[in-house]
């Protein structure tokens, strides 16, 4: 028996327009979900992931997986070219709008790019049983890709304060890659 997706070579290449018309698809469940649902997603792809390639590699291709969608996430909803503190506000109501999480902008060094910046509520963490251990790689990308999208400079962002590390928000560095 033929298996038709096998068929199809479309899917290899991640394209904003994939992700289709969810208003109409999902007329009577709407575009919400629980977040239930989005985790059991997240962390059983990240088991399967780890198994299959080690526990530093599955985090690298969240990593990775996380940029490109704060990349396509940029250049699709959020305003580019707008100074940054109307930037920042755009993305504070984006994320909330979007039930993502409450973005707070600690610090920005507009010499150097470093940045600091707080998540609370997370979708990935918040809640979470403490396993001191940071777990936000997938948001780890998805920063980087924003502020890539956004500025036009690499960057290497890293969680350093997780609520599955005891703590109650998220916490990222990102520092500009020369």
């Amino acid at each position: 028996m033929s298996n038709i997706f096998l068929k199809r070579d479309d899917h290899s290449s991640f394209s904003w327009e994939n992700l289709g018309d969810i208003k109409e698809g999902r007329g009577d469940l709407g575009e919400e979900m629980p977040v239930l649902v989005y985790r059991l997603m997240q962390y059983t792809m990240l088991d399967v992931l780890s198994k299959a390639h080690g526990r530093e590699q599955a985090n690298e291709f969240f990593r990775q997986a996380g940029f490109l969608a704060g990349t396509e996430f940029a250049h699709n909803v959020l305003d580019l070219k707008v100074g940054f503190e109307s930037f920042v506000a755009n993305l504070q109501n984006c994320l909330q709008t979007l039930k993502i999480g409450i973005l707070r902008m600690e610090a920005f060094n507009p010499d150097t790019g470093e940045i600091v910046l707080t998540v609370g509520q997370d979708l990935d963490c918040s809640g979470l049983p403490v396993t001191n251990e940071n777990v936000c790689n997938y948001d780890e990308g998805f920063i980087a890709g924003i502020l890539k999208a956004y500025t036009g400079r690499q960057y290497d962002v890293r969680e350093v304060d997780c609520w599955a590390n005891g703590d109650r928000v998220c916490r990222f560095r990102g520092v500009a890659v020369s």
